[in-house]
């Protein structure tokens, strides 16, 4: 064994990996670039403008930078922390609420204290835990469906602009699959910039944006909100985001002790949101950029990877106002497309999960369905019917199973 195997997991004196600090600066550039799409379009979905979508952001920057950065030096482990993307999903697919953002950031503020509480109280989390995975990923599968399908409904009504994103996409994706998403992304932004019909053309609209500022959102506590998002939204950040960025790190050998993370990503969620954060969490898909061996053969330094991530993020949350501007001012229907591409990978997953088992199948497929239905009754999103009714499902295929008399 080398002495780089067997150097100690906690002080300074393991040095700085150049290595670890390029892994970091590469998960933060791809976990932005390939999702802060999807972000923008959860949030305006639920009634954010343009001021307030570049409040979020900054504060999603800083929240996402700080977290990060203070657990992965105090633990000596590669955390790494996102924001959640499957839940920016869902906001796009509940859309506008009783109370408009107002009850959204209300919403968010309650899975902040969820998170906490799932901290806290270890029984809320292994609660979480026990929803049946197939049950979980088809509610993900319903949530990602429609915005999946938005690239090609693109075509139709911009066909120049998403037939060069997808290409982009494509031809990427097939050289260097990690960088698919961020290429396009880039692609679309400069084709908004150069489109005279966004008003961006020249850079105009962009000269306000180079200083973002922060707003504060005064929150309303609504049943249709409590119910439609929060805890929907906490379900989907525990299950989606939370469980599988633990297994992750496990799958790397290292296993963080979850009180401490839940107590900061959801303190960070509950207080940013008096800006219009929405919820911060364990990175899933690019917790893997800084914990694997990719990041150093050394895993004692691989938590300087996650430490830089952490900067890379408060980087970005200066170009909050630039963004947020470039992407609001753009054809809502190019950032539903740029943005479903990115949730590609993550419909794949979910929709795997949910149908493998087939003793499990007609229960997740219900959930799926109902969720990607839109259903909404009594002011309650379909992410919520979906999992009861495919919860009710799956408990009615259970049952006999269990009460079968012994012969």
């Amino acid at each position: 064994m080398s002495s780089s195997d067997t150097v100690p997991a906690t002080g300074l004196s393991t040095g700085l990996s150049l290595r670890a600090v390029g892994a970091g600066l590469l998960a933060a550039l791809v976990g932005y670039a390939s999702s802060v799409a999807v972000v923008i379009h959860g949030l305006t979905a639920v009634g954010a403008g343009t001021e307030q979508v570049v409040s979020g952001l900054v504060l999603l920057g800083f929240a996402m930078g700080l977290t990060a950065m203070g657990l992965s030096l105090h633990r000596r482990k590669p955390i790494s922390i996102a924001w959640t993307t499957p839940g920016m999903a869902l906001l796009a697919a509940t859309g506008a609420v009783e109370g408009g953002f107002a009850a959204a950031v209300g919403a968010f503020v309650v899975t902040g204290v969820l998170i906490v509480l799932a901290g806290l109280w270890s029984p809320l989390g292994r609660w979480i835990a026990a929803i049946p995975k197939p049950l979980a990923n088809g509610m993900l599968a319903g949530i990602l469906l429609k915005l999946c399908l938005a690239p090609f409904l693109a075509v139709s009504q911009a066909p120049g602009m998403a037939l060069l994103v997808l290409a982009t996409w494509a031809v990427v994706g097939r050289v260097a699959r990690l960088y698919a998403v961020p290429a396009a992304v880039a692609v679309a932004l400069g084709a908004m910039a150069l489109d005279s019909s966004s008003g961006l053309a020249g850079g105009a609209a962009l000269s306000g944006a180079l200083w973002p500022s922060v707003t504060f959102v005064q929150p309303v506590f609504t049943w249709e909100a409590m119910v439609g998002i929060a805890l929907p939204l906490f379900v989907v950040t525990m299950a989606s985001q939370n469980i599988p960025g633990l297994a992750v790190l496990a799958t790397y050998n290292y296993a963080p002790p979850t009180r401490p993370i839940f107590l900061a990503t959801g303190a960070a969620s509950a207080l940013t949101a008096l800006g219009g954060a929405p919820t911060i969490n364990l990175a899933a898909i690019t917790a893997a950029l800084c914990a694997s061996p990719d990041a150093d053969p050394n895993p004692a330094r691989r938590w300087q990877a996650a430490f830089v991530g952490g900067i890379g993020y408060i980087l970005f949350a200066g170009l909050a106002g630039v963004t947020a501007v470039m992407v609001t001012r753009s054809p809502p229907i190019l950032i539903e497309a740029v943005a479903g591409l990115a949730l590609v990978g993550a419909f794949g997953s979910a929709l795997m999960g949910a149908v493998q088992v087939e003793a499990n199948r007609t229960a997740a497929l219900v959930t799926m369905l109902v969720t990607a239905s839109g259903l909404s009754f009594a002011g309650v999103g379909s992410a919520f019917w979906g999992l009861l009714l495919g919860g009710a499902v799956h408990l009615l295929h259970w049952r006999p199973s269990v009460s079968q008399p012994a012969k």
